[in-house]
């Protein structure tokens, strides 16, 4: 089956519409990307180019990472709630980094808080993903879909949107086709298996303390 069908296929859900996940995608949490996660991708046809990167930075700046992660990654969260607060200080910042976020997506409230988190627009979205990072243990474990949801709604509300924008992006169902195949493809193009992952002028890392984090920044500075 193809993968954007796992994500978006199968049953409908209240305020959703039908593009719902159907399952057996693994668990929220996730860090290591397994099973449906891991199917080849069949959606090279699908025009990817109407998604825009998100990015922080000197479009100039020396060092340029992309992060690989998942709104529903505990990683994640814990990396975006601490590291990436002192790597924006002393790097994006100062024009020194600049930093493109790549969603991953393990299961269908990843892709839901995706399209909450991009609604905004560029200028809303950092805003909001700390937003989602930060309540991640509340909206995340929800339970029902109709809950988890209600709760990214509700991060959207925060944000400045009202209902009706949320219900609209949440309900685009080519969008969400679209952001699949983007995430496959970024996904598989640069050999990315689990969360947090990070590409750094290039040469892909794992997860590590903001030392050693810092440690590579730097030798790519001075090289």
């Amino acid at each position: 089956m193809k993968r954007r069908n796992l994500i978006l296929g199968g049953f409908a859900v209240a305020g959703l519409g039908g593009w719902a996940l159907t399952s057996n995608l693994s668990q929220p949490g996730s860090t290591v990307i397994v099973g449906a996660a891991n199917a080849q991708s069949t959606d090279a046809d699908v025009d990817t180019s109407s998604i825009q990167e998100m990015a922080l930075g000197d479009e100039n700046a020396p060092v340029t990472i992309i992060e690989y992660a998942s709104f529903t990654c505990p990683h994640c969260a814990a990396f975006h709630q601490g590291p990436f607060k002192q790597l924006k200080s002393e790097y994006i910042d100062t024009g020194k980094v600049r930093m493109i976020y790549r969603e991953v997506y393990f299961d269908r409230p990843g892709l839901w808080a995706s399209m909450v988190a991009r609604c905004g627009g560029q200028e809303k979205f950092f805003g909001i993903a700390d937003l989602i990072y930060k309540g991640q243990s509340e909206w995340a474990r929800a339970g029902e879909p109709t809950a988890i949801v209600e709760g990214l709604r509700k991060i959207g509300r925060l944000a400045g949107m009202d209902n009706e924008t949320l219900n609209a992006c949440l309900q685009d169902a080519d969008k969400a086709q679209t952001l699949v195949a983007w995430e496959t493809k970024n996904r598989e193009g640069d050999d990315v298996t689990s969360t947090p992952s990070f590409i750094i002028n290039g040469t892909k890392q794992s997860n590590m303390p903001y030392a050693d984090f810092k440690a590579l920044i730097d030798a790519e500075l001075e090289g």
